[in-house]
């Protein structure tokens, strides 16, 4: 028995994301798992039904479909799958079945929640893969009525040229020169007809440069061997799919069994110019500021397609997202290419809004920097510090000019104070909990919704680790942040009628930004510190409360349902306003809003206002 667990222990730490767990968490997994053997073609979990499980693919083969039967991806050895369920509401999104004879590790939800809780990489890991691959899956069903042309087709259709190929014998010189001279960039490599591996400029860094390898030897040497291979019938869009999710960036293509092609996910991509991850991949290519301040309009032509299509406020805000993150990382690698490389490792964080997946059309940019403290004592401690001081302007006005406001608080890390050495963030984390005060609150709000964006992730882990450490339970700090977050009410009287604004340039609106989406924020702010939990998206947080008893499970569903239905009103305002030529923000005349809209915006305001109650209540202030 006790072979076995050790058995068990060996695979799990081959395969994402066990191997970041460590030692002692990862010694005591096996015994809490049971092994489970399906059949070919056995459903494992239906589409619609309750999971509070996920699964380890052992051995095997299992297929995953959408609702209405679309595929959205294959899974082999060593992937996790039955996860988003547990990140979400307990209903499975899609349909599970071993299309091979197979044995799984199953983990029970409650261990799943508590790793989320305590291991900050298990959380990133999962929240990352949600975003990409559910993100992908929604938006193939929410355009499918538009019929665009990646839907309809097939990956036999976007082969432009013959194979490109060399023996597993050419040397890594010879394949980088017909690479180089093809301008290609990646190769097959064919023993005799037999597909045997893939090489990639990915594995020229990696694999060649990065570790002195000599390049007379042969490509067998660093190729990635017996690659995944797509028919010729496959529709490119669930190609797509699957290549995001497994982090591919080429695929043969074969007919019969015979290779007549590879394709790239960028081939894919290009097939739809509207699409987000095109956009992403557009600006990677670009070289100067002008050319990032000119994707804005692309963005907001996209918030106003999702709109018409109906997608959910969380999926817009993390498409929106994902192309501001691809924006500001570019313009953090513009500046080391115009300073040089930095002297030292350092972390970016986005932060607020941007931080929990939540960016809007008005956002404006919050961000941070966590310096190394070995660098900052050293002799080149000041070269250093000036060097990420200008970065940090490059970024700020770079950012400012691509239509992301400059923070009026100062949360940016041209303020010395957002750009820190670790040591004296982690001071500084301190005394915001043993000593809080209104003057510092929205600094520590912004804060505590973060992400790494650039830079060495380490810095960030151990920032974070501490920060929730220091959170969790400390009844003052927790006793302040609810008062503040019960401070501003809903725009709900005492009969049901809409607060309007009062006075200003937005007189007569609705704010439903301050006085409806940042409540919902705040409150399920204050129940993730409380508990240590490292989700900072709101939804994700609290789907992640739930698994600690602080809130009831109903009063969680209809924060979350009162959370999207007032972003989703504030989002359609917003696209609204785009197509006629007007700024977005977040103030919504009544007028505007139909019987329905106004019906449940009142029921979501009221929902917050009881949530708030309750929180005045578990978390009373105690200055």
């Amino acid at each position: 028995m006790v072979a076995e667990l050790v058995e068990v222990q060996e695979f799990l730490v081959a395969h994402a994301p066990f191997e970041a767990l460590p030692e002692s968490v990862l010694r005591g997994l096996p015994p809490r798992l049971t092994t489970r053997y399906y059949r070919r073609d056995t459903e494992i979990v239906a589409a619609g039904s309750h999971n509070d499980e996920m699964f380890v693919l052992r051995s095997g083969a299992v297929e995953v479909r959408d609702p209405h039967g679309g595929l959205v991806d294959r899974y082999d050895t060593g992937r996790c799958f039955g996860w988003a369920a547990l990140l979400s509401d307990g209903i499975a999104p899609f349909t599970l079945t071993a299309i091979e004879d197979s044995l799984v590790l199953v983990m029970p939800g409650e261990v799943f929640r508590e790793l989320s809780r305590t291991q900050p990489m298990w959380s990133v890991f999962f929240q990352h893969s949600l975003s990409e691959t559910m993100r992908m899956a929604v938006r193939a069903v929410h355009t499918a009525d538009r019929g665009t042309t990646v839907l309809k087709t097939k990956v036999g259709d976007i082969i432009r040229r013959a194979p490109l190929w060399v023996t597993p014998a050419t040397t890594i010189r010879s394949a980088a020169e017909t690479m180089r001279d093809e301008r290609v960039s990646s190769l097959l490599v064919m023993a005799e007809d037999e597909l045997v591996g893939i090489m990639t400029d990915r594995d020229l860094r990696n694999r060649v440069v990065a570790e002195g390898r000599d390049i007379e030897q042969p490509v067998s040497a660093i190729m990635t061997a017996d690659p995944i291979s797509a028919p010729v019938e496959s529709m490119a869009f669930e190609l797509l799919l699957s290549m995001v999710a497994k982090n591919i960036h080429h695929m043969p293509v074969t007919d019969g069994g015979r290779v007549v092609g590879l394709v790239s996910s960028t081939d894919l991509m290009r097939l739809e110019r509207a699409n987000p991850v095109y956009i992403a991949g557009d600006i990677q290519k670009m070289t100067t500021v002008e050319q990032l301040a000119a994707v804005q309009p692309r963005v907001a032509e996209i918030v106003g397609q999702l709109v018409t299509e109906d997608a959910t406020a969380d999926d817009i805000g993390r498409v929106v997202t994902a192309i501001a993150d691809a924006i500001e990382r570019r313009l953090i690698e513009l500046a080391e290419v115009r300073l040089g490389p930095p002297p030292g490792p350092y972390c970016w964080l986005t932060l607020g809004s941007a931080g929990r997946l939540e960016h809007g059309l008005s956002s404006d940019q919050d961000h941070a920097l966590i310096l190394n403290d070995e660098t900052l004592a050293g002799p080149d401690g000041d070269a250093y510090a000036d060097y990420l001081s200008e970065l940090a302007t490059f970024v700020s006005d770079g950012l400012a000019a691509c239509g992301y406001r400059y923070c009026t608080a100062g949360l940016m890390a041209t303020n010395p104070q957002m750009r820190q050495g670790l040591s004296r963030w982690l001071d500084t984390v301190a005394r915001w909990v043993e000593n809080p005060s209104d003057d510092t609150v929205h600094r520590v709000r912004s804060f505590f919704d973060l992400r790494p964006l650039h830079g060495d992730a380490r810095l960030f882990e151990e920032l974070q680790r501490a920060a929730l450490a220091e959170t969790a339970d400390s009844m003052p700090f927790l006793g302040h942040l609810a008062a503040q977050a019960t401070r501003t009410q809903p725009p709900i009287g005492f009969f049901r009628g809409f607060v309007l604004e009062k006075g200003g340039e937005h007189a007569d609106t609705l704010d439903l930004k301050d006085r409806g989406v940042r409540l919902v924020v705040d409150l399920a702010r204050v129940y993730a510190l409380a508990g240590g939990l490292p989700q900072v998206n709101t939804q994700l947080r609290l789907t992640a409360v739930e698994g600690t008893g602080r809130l009831s499970a109903e009063r969680i569903a209809d924060l979350k349902d009162a959370f999207e239905f007032i972003s989703y009103v504030r989002l359609r305002h917003q696209a609204r306003q785009v197509r006629a030529g007007a700024e977005p923000d977040d103030f919504v005349p009544p007028d505007e809003l139909s019987q329905f809209e106004k019906r449940h915006l009142r029921d979501a305001f009221q929902i917050v206002r009881q949530a708030q109650s309750v929180l005045t209540t578990a978390y009373p202030d105690q200055g």
